[in-house]
């Protein structure tokens, strides 16, 4: 794996490397960047990306901007310390955010995620099988919208039907989250690649649809996307 760290504290930025060179596996490369001007001038490409966001010059978000330009690939983690940035860091797909002082298993535990990542989706669109009330039924997985907790039933909303099935909503979560699906409400699992847009706490998707994102869920479910839609591209 070629890693680049971008910061323009020096002190950060040695921290950073002895950390990863002292992870249980060699590391193919670990280069060294004070500022997101060099970073871009270097026209090297990195697998993973620990990335500054408040840096002199150009910021982290615009280095990462000038990146997914050219790149769409590259894991980047923001290593910060600020917590504000977070909404910011979205909008350019994140993988991660890690708040300084920087923890060793933090970091250990992004490069875990990043060797791992490509494995986590599957590489065809599945059929899946629900004992829906209406009888069994098989459905595309990339054709559903979301489930819903409602009436003490869920309901499952694709793109031709929406049907009800009994059972719990947290064993949907599990069943999906390999599919694809996040839950960015206790009542709700979404399919991320149905997701248009978030604004606020609202959740805007293909249909025109608006489902609610809980504060308390906001964080990791706006991780998932942004890994998702990394993965996408």
């Amino acid at each position: 794996m070629k890693i680049a760290i971008c910061d323009d504290e020096k002190e950060i930025r040695e921290s950073l490397r002895n950390i990863l060179e002292e992870y249980r596996e060699p590391l193919e490369q670990i280069d060294l960047y004070v500022g997101g001007e060099e970073l871009l001038e270097c026209g090297k490409s990195y697998d993973l990306l620990f990335l500054d966001i408040d840096m002199k010059g150009i910021n982290g978000i615009e280095t990462a901007r000038k990146i997914r330009l050219k790149d769409k690939k590259i894991k980047i983690v923001y290593v910060t310390a600020y917590k504000e940035y977070a909404s910011q860091a979205f909008s350019v797909h994140a993988f991660g955010y890690l708040l300084k002082p920087i923890k060793k298993e933090k970091i250990y535990r992004q490069i875990q995620d990043a060797l791992s990542y490509e494995e986590e989706t599957p590489k065809e669109i599945p059929i899946l099988e629900f004992m829906t009330l209406e009888g069994r039924v098989r459905i595309p997985c990339d054709t559903i919208y979301y489930f819903e907790f409602f009436n003490r039933k869920i309901k499952l909303v694709s793109e031709k039907e929406t049907y009800f099935m009994r059972g719990k909503i947290s064993d949907i979560r599990e069943k999906m989250e390999i599919y694809g699906f996040s839950a960015p409400h206790k009542s709700f699992v979404v399919n991320l690649d149905k997701v248009k847009n978030i604004k606020g706490y609202d959740i805007y998707l293909m249909n025109n649809e608006i489902l609610p994102l809980s504060q308390k869920q906001a964080v990791a479910f706006k991780k998932s996307l942004s890994r998702f839609l990394v993965k996408k591209e």
